[in-house]
């Protein structure tokens, strides 16, 4: 195997290893009842790692709850993949793109919630800064696999309209207990009907 295969291979393997460290993180959560209780020497232990090691993949506390993040972003570009894709009208890719996200953090939503009030913490401060920094990539991460091709002014709309629109969902998401989370898909489908008559009213194409 040459230089380039090895690096490759090592890529595949660090990213295997942070998922294994992210999921001994979630299961310790869901048997604690809160990721509060979450203690970063006990997901070391779970994922059969010392600090040390495990140090090498996450900073922080925080840093694997941003790993299960890295995993929905994931699920979110692999929509990308999908066969047909880019003849979906921009509002469908939207639409499935932002729902990919929000499904592949499903099995774990009220950590999810803890995940944030984590942040909220008033001594967390420099976590609240990430998190919006996070907020931001993932806002572009959807405009990106939805395959929006407005530039300049309204390109900066888009990502403002994109960014309102996945939080007021992704808010709405953190409380919905209705089946198959379907308040939370519903008011996803009237956000962004009501930003497709106002893009069309700009002159912004609703189609591919």
């Amino acid at each position: 195997m040459d230089l380039s295969l090895d690096v490759m291979a090592g890529g595949v393997q660090d990213d295997t290893v942070r998922v294994s460290i992210v999921h001994a993180a979630l299961r310790l959560a869901e048997q604690a009842g809160s990721w509060d209780a979450v203690h970063v020497h006990a997901v070391a232990r779970e994922a059969g790692m010392s600090l040390e090691e495990l140090r090498r993949h996450f900073g922080d506390k925080d840093a694997i709850a941003g790993g299960f993040f890295d995993i929905a972003d994931a699920a979110l570009l692999a929509c990308f993949r999908r066969p047909g894709w880019g003849e979906l009208a921009i509002r469908e890719r939207l639409y499935r793109a932002i729902t990919a996200w929000l499904d592949a953090l499903a099995p774990h939503q009220r950590t999810v919630a803890g995940m944030l009030g984590y942040k909220l913490h008033p001594e967390h401060v420099h976590l609240q800064v990430r998190g919006v920094a996070r907020i931001s990539r993932t806002a572009q991460w959807i405009r990106e696999t939805a395959m929006l091709p407005s530039v300049g002014w309204r390109r900066e709309l888009e990502e403002a309209v994109i960014t309102t629109i996945y939080l007021t969902t992704f808010s709405r998401w953190l409380m919905d207990r209705s089946p198959g989370t379907e308040s939370t898909r519903s008011l996803l489908r009237r956000l962004l009907a009501v930003a497709e008559r106002g893009a069309l009213r700009l002159g912004f194409s609703a189609h591919p």
